[in-house]
């Protein structure tokens, strides 16, 4: 088997992994909030804590855990992982909220080792030339675990009840130990030739100006996605003044929100790695420019009078620039990384920085909608996004050049 083709399936293989891992996680979004007596809350303010206290737990922990992984092998980091997020969701089928706590929390530093790991690994295992399509790969497979989470999840607690669901989604979850041992290598050591020296990152940081600016990008593009988008997408349904019936039926906006989110993930397994192979051929700044440029201009017109299937089109190509644009900036991190001297390094302040837009998204969506309306949340990540593609365009691509790799 060529280099090549063992990086596409250890690619593959930790995006499936991380897919399992994100059943549980993805199940309680669509589910808690309307069976949280079942989880034995007592008040709806505790389903919120309990949504996000994984994402809190992120940020801290981030920059721990990354050390942390450059003292261990990547497969042992990741057997780790995948037991806490076995535990995690079958811990779901208990009632406590101080149990549900710990759990949600676990769950976090869970996340963070895949998230880290994957990330890693795909920078070691892949070349300038196919890193887009790596990356696309790796992040369309991955989020087949969300929309699985969330169908399947909200069936089987409707079916049956939030136990079952949870145990079913534990049993699916323990494969992927199996995936990790069998599959992946020790470590996660880069197969590039490195030409820089220094081990630090702060250093590195502020004197590569791409690197900075990616890292920036994260933050900003993962708050208006993440955060802002997703967040609010609620509201903005229930701001439209006419809203779909099917079957006489009225169509609430958390359903009409929920379908939309369903969307990207049903097609991300085939547009990012898309998105990822364009980048390798034509370049990622182009295609980068493009995608931002266009996301300032929806962004802008989201709350815009404009007809109803007009503004549902509008939506479906935010997502789709969401696609583009989290593939093509995560290349952008994972080909700086591989540039470095301690690419892990690179990739946990990069993933640290995301999650820190992510947490920052909703809480000044929601501040900014309740003083000021939500035209201006939209319009202020527009210029935002605008500003943020100026940014880019003085930045020079690099060509890729064919380094010695060994797998």
């Amino acid at each position: 088997m060529s280099g090549t083709e063992q990086g596409k399936r250890q690619v593959i293989v930790i995006a499936l992994v991380t897919a399992c891992c994100l059943l549980g996680d993805s199940m309680l979004y669509v589910v808690l909030p309307i069976y949280w007596q079942e989880a034995g809350l007592t008040s709806l303010w505790e389903v919120g804590g309990l949504l996000s206290v994984n994402r809190l737990v992120r940020i801290p922990m981030g920059p721990l855990i990354g050390r942390w992984l450059q003292r261990i092998e990547g497969r042992a980091a990741l057997l780790i992982a995948v037991s806490l997020a076995c535990v995690t969701t079958f811990s779901y089928g208990f009632q406590g909220f101080w149990l549900w706590l710990a759990m949600r929390s676990l769950w976090g530093i869970s996340w963070t080792i895949l998230r880290i790991g994957g990330l890693s690994l795909i920078v070691s295992a892949s070349v300038p030339e196919n890193r887009g399509e790596m990356m696309g790969l790796y992040n369309g497979l991955y989020r087949l675990g969300s929309l699985g989470g969330m169908l399947a999840g909200a069936f089987l607690a409707t079916m049956f009840d939030l136990q079952t669901a949870s145990f079913l989604f534990a049993a699916c979850t323990a494969p992927a130990l199996l995936l990790v041992g069998c599959y992946l290598p020790r470590t996660f050591s880069a197969g590039e030739e490195v030409v820089h020296t220094g081990a630090g990152v702060s250093s590195l940081v502020w004197k590569k100006g791409c690197l900075l600016l990616t890292l920036i990008s994260g933050f900003l593009l993962t708050m208006a996605y993440q955060g802002v988008f997703t967040s609010t997408l609620s509201r903005l349904f229930e701001e439209r003044p006419s809203m779909p019936v099917i079957g006489g039926w009225l169509i609430s906006a958390a359903v009409m929100s929920s379908w939309f989110q369903a969307v990207r993930w049903g097609w991300e397994p085939w547009a990012a790695p898309l998105c990822g192979r364009l980048a390798d051929r034509c370049g990622k700044k182009p295609l980068s420019l493009g995608a931002m440029l266009a996301a300032a201009g929806l962004f802008a017109f989201l709350c815009a009078p404009v007809p109803f299937s007009l503004w549902l089109c509008m939506l479906l190509a935010v997502q789709l620039t969401a696609t583009m644009l989290t593939t093509l900036i995560d290349t952008w991190a994972a080909e700086e990384a591989s540039r470095q001297p301690n690419h892990m390094a690179v990739m946990t302040l990069y993933t640290v920085l995301s999650d820190a837009g992510a947490a920052a998204g909703p809480m000044l969506a929601f501040w900014v909608d309740e003083h000021f309306g939500l035209s201006i949340v939209y319009g202020g990540m527009g210029v935002v996004l605008l500003l943020l593609a100026l940014a880019w365009i003085p930045v020079a691509e690099a060509r890729p050049v064919r380094h010695r790799r060994s797998l």
